[in-house]
């Protein structure tokens, strides 16, 4: 069987351990420019060829994807189109707007070109070290055709069903940890509010039943100071609980804490929070603002 030639958009701080994952486990990789020069230099350092999106298209089988959101990828899917053979399969790896993904994948498949959603979960760590959490929506003779490829970045990975379904789950797993984060947030600020210090916060909490992985990255920064405890930005976690939103309605589902949740992170864009290096875990510092104490 002939091997998947690979193709590769977005190195941005999940693509570049991932496309670095796929290339030196043996796959020819072909990215696309980014606007940061050092992942593509480290990654044709590595092996991997550099081509435009459109030359891409055409000489990759497997093309993966992790942009901002729908608006970007659906750009990126009209550029690379015309230039697409079939059989060819693009994967969405972004945390998108299902309602896009089923329409690209319809477009898609009148040309025989195949379309699957392959959102990710964990951070830019398990990503270069390649275990990361995958859930997959695809046709199950894509899903086959796709999992060793994904296998080269992912630890876990699950095939939720069809395509957009993947999306679907990933908009319900950011649900639950941005309402964390949200939480996380408030009752830190109420904590120093009422003269429980973050410090005296933590020892209850770590270690208890209320501890958890993503309590531990979100504390990494409002306890020890490391802005990059954990790289997610507030203005993605903001646009993915829009989408959340968006889903919700469309399935006539009351959102009281998703919309809560999305509204904690709105106040803290509006803030000023929308900055590449505003991340999750500083919401902390917009929440406290907004109630006054000092961080």
């Amino acid at each position: 069987m002939t091997q998947e030639h690979i193709g590769f958009a977005g190195l941005g701080l999940m693509g570049h351990g991932m496309a670095k994952n796929i290339v030196t486990k043996g796959y020819p990789l072909t990215v696309t420019a980014h606007r940061n020069r050092a992942p593509v230099d480290d990654l044709i350092g590595r092996g991997a060829t550099e081509a435009s999106i459109e030359d891409l298209a055409a000489r990759c089988t497997i093309i993966f994807l992790t942009l901002p959101g729908s608006p970007q990828v659906a750009e990126a899917v009209a550029r690379m189109t015309p230039h697409l053979k079939p059989g060819a399969v693009i994967v969405d790896c972004s945390t998108s707007d299902p309602t896009v993904t089923e329409r690209l994948a319809t477009d898609l498949s009148a040309k025989g070109i195949h379309f699957a959603d392959a959102p990710l979960s964990r951070t830019p760590k398990e990503a270069w070290e390649g275990t990361l959490d995958c859930m997959v929506g695809a046709e199950p003779e894509v899903f086959r055709r796709i999992q060793p490829v994904i296998a080269t970045w992912a630890g876990k990975i699950v095939h939720i069903g069809r395509v957009g379904d993947g999306h679907r789950m990933k908009l319900l797993n950011n649900f639950l940890s941005l309402g964390y984060a949200a939480i996380y947030a408030e009752a830190l600020a109420l904590a120093a509010k009422v003269g429980i210090s973050t410090a005296t916060f933590d020892s209850v909490i770590r270690g208890g039943r209320m501890d958890c992985g993503f309590y531990q990255t979100f504390m990494g920064y409002a306890l020890e100071g490391n802005r990059e405890a954990h790289r997610f930005t507030l203005s993605n976690a903001y646009k993915d609980l829009r989408y959340l939103e968006s889903m919700a309605n469309a399935a006539t589902v009351t959102t009281t804490m998703a919309s809560a949740a999305k509204n904690s992170f709105a106040g803290a864009v509006a803030q000023g929070g929308a900055g590449p290096e505003d991340y999750v875990p500083h919401l902390t510092d917009f929440v406290a603002r907004a109630n006054g104490v000092k961080r």
